[in-house]
């Protein structure tokens, strides 16, 4: 490896646990979601990492370090004819820690220059944007049928089965808020939506296609059909959810 004088950092926060963030680097179907169909990671000391970036633009490295679910180390370096980083010529370190409801990514890239150091700032910034986003997408998943069942909890009768469906996919602390709403936890979401079907009965909220979801916020639309056809309500839900996928703020819009 060539003399290394160079480092660029960067910090970024991605909503889901380390081991969750740290599978990404032990897999190379996960690892090629982040960066690109064709790319792979051979997760060991002296295993390959291989990157196709668009335009057929590749790299590869070797990984150096690995501790399962906190850091990994590999080197990186381009195919390219010319270019100021070859293969080996440059290290990345990721480092994971658990931070609050998720996880603190640190990221620190060692380069030969300061030209080459500068060439990859705007990089960094985009693909580790693009991974925090891989990543919520996996945990979010299921965020269509999450929001499925939050709408069935409401009109749910029993209201012991009605806080344990809320339990199921929801934090404790869950906040919820519309026109007419401004509710904190379980408990009080549970004994609100009792009354709710009291002065609102037959209002059921049903999803109108698949969320809009980024970074662990998902817009999800809705409306209460009613007879003949008509729409009585319509809106949209904006649901956050925790490192685990679990529902933690839900705002609704009615419109």
């Amino acid at each position: 490896m060539t003399t290394e004088t160079h480092s660029l950092d960067r910090s970024v926060f991605i909503n889901a646990r380390p081991e969750t963030v740290f599978a990404f680097f032990q897999d190379s179907a996960r690892w090629a979601s982040w960066w690109g169909a064709g790319s792979t990671i051979d997760p060991r000391p002296g295993g390959k990492v291989y990157v196709k970036h668009p335009g057929n633009v590749e790299a590869s490295g070797e990984v150096l370090e690995i501790t399962a679910p906190t850091r990994i180390v590999f080197t990186y370096g381009y195919h390219t004819a010319g270019s100021p980083v070859p293969p080996g010529s440059s290290r990345v370190t990721i480092a994971l820690a658990r931070e609050s409801n998720g996880t603190r990514l640190t990221l620190t890239h060692v380069l030969p220059t300061a030209a080459s150091r500068d060439e990859h700032i705007q990089g960094w910034r985009y693909q580790l944007s693009l991974f925090a986003n891989t990543v919520a997408n996996s945990v979010n998943a299921n965020a269509g049928s999450i929001s499925d069942a939050w709408f069935d909890a409401w009109v749910e009768p029993d209201d012991a089965k009605r806080k344990r469906a809320f339990e199921a996919i929801a934090a404790p602390g869950v906040r919820f808020g519309d026109r007419y709403s401004m509710l904190d936890g379980i408990d009080e979401i549970t004994r609100h939506a009792g009354a709710a079907q009291k002065f609102m009965p037959g209002m059921k909220l049903h999803r109108q296609g698949e969320p809009k979801h980024c970074l662990g916020t998902a817009l999800v639309d809705w409306n209460v059909p009613g007879p003949e056809g008509k729409t009585l309500a319509k809106g949209t839900n904006v649901f956050r959810f925790d490192a685990d996928g679990k529902i933690v703020d839900v705002v609704g819009i009615w419109t």
